[in-house]
């Protein structure tokens, strides 16, 4: 028995020393340096939570932190919409079936620097395609440059259009994975397509639909490429996001002490966001036993 944990520590101390090496002991540094102030050229000084406390009494953070729970808000809830709309159509049968959802995934497959090159050239207001068309029936087109409300809008649905096949995969499958007979029972039993959605899909599908969207709100919380390279934050930093908030910290202020502050808060407020979804996927799971 001896030799057989020892075995098994040696198979294991592998993988365990790669999470240590790369999780664990750069989180506790940077737990260590969001208590100390530390710029280029000068040594890290011990300045306790007065990091946590400017970055609590910055304006700016308070915006970005206010931004990024907008833009979770419409992408994870968007994308679950859209996504389980989807599924249930997809899973109904489609012609072409095959050739749709390869479609569908295409967008997952496209860089996020190509996707936000494309999308400022298709709403550009004086050249973009998306923005005659939206002229020619009348409605406004999204002057994201000079907007912040348009600038949030943009950023949200380009990230859903870049993620939507992440929550599509994961609806789909668990549609797919869902018994026949459950089905067979609800039509012989005289259920309309509504209320077999609503009693038989729906109560089946809730734990990959929390599942969907509690990974969508930890990647949506740590967006960056899609503001940084859109927007720049701006106009006048009221379209920054936390993720953009901690790069300037970093590397336009140098302050790295408040940048890692800022990196632990964004770790808390993800948490707290998902608390949620984590009990109400261990309260889905427990009731499946």
């Amino acid at each position: 028995m001896r030799e057989s944990l020892l075995t098994r520590l040696a198979l294991l101390a592998p993988a365990q020393g790669l999470i240590l090496a790369i999780i664990v002991l750069p989180a506790t540094y940077l737990v260590w340096l969001s208590f100390q102030a530390s710029s280029f050229g000068t040594g890290a000084r011990f300045v306790g939570l007065d990091n946590y406390l400017r970055i609590a009494g910055d304006p700016y953070f308070w915006r970005a932190l206010l931004n990024t729970a907008i833009v979770v808000l419409i992408v994870v809830h968007g994308e679950l919409l859209l996504g389980l709309g989807m599924a249930l159509l997809f899973a109904a049968g489609l012609p072409f079936r095959r050739l749709l959802v390869a479609a569908v995934l295409a967008p997952y497959a496209v860089s996020e620097v190509a996707a936000v090159v494309m999308w400022r050239f298709l709403f550009d207001p004086d050249v973009g395609h998306v923005a005659y068309v939206l002229n020619a029936l009348g409605l406004p087109s999204l002057e994201y440059a000079v907007s912040p409300a348009s600038g949030l809008i943009l950023v949200s649905l380009l990230s859903v259009w870049l993620h939507l096949p992440f929550t599509f995969t994961i609806l789909y499958a668990a549609r797919l994975a869902l018994p026949g007979e459950v089905y067979e029972a609800a039509r012989i039993d005289g259920a309309s397509a509504w209320q077999t959605f609503r009693r038989v899909t729906l109560p089946l599908m809730v734990p990959a639909m929390l599942l969907a969207m509690l990974f969508r709100l930890i990647f949506a919380f740590r967006l960056f490429s899609e503001v940084w390279l859109l927007t720049g934050g701006g106009p006048a930093r009221q379209t920054e996001v936390v993720a953009v908030y901690l790069y300037l910290e970093a590397f336009r202020y140098n302050a790295f002490g408040g940048a890692a502050a800022t990196g632990w808060l964004m770790v808390v407020t993800s948490l707290l966001l998902a608390a949620p979804y984590l009990w109400r996927l261990a309260r889905a799971q427990r009731e499946d036993r």
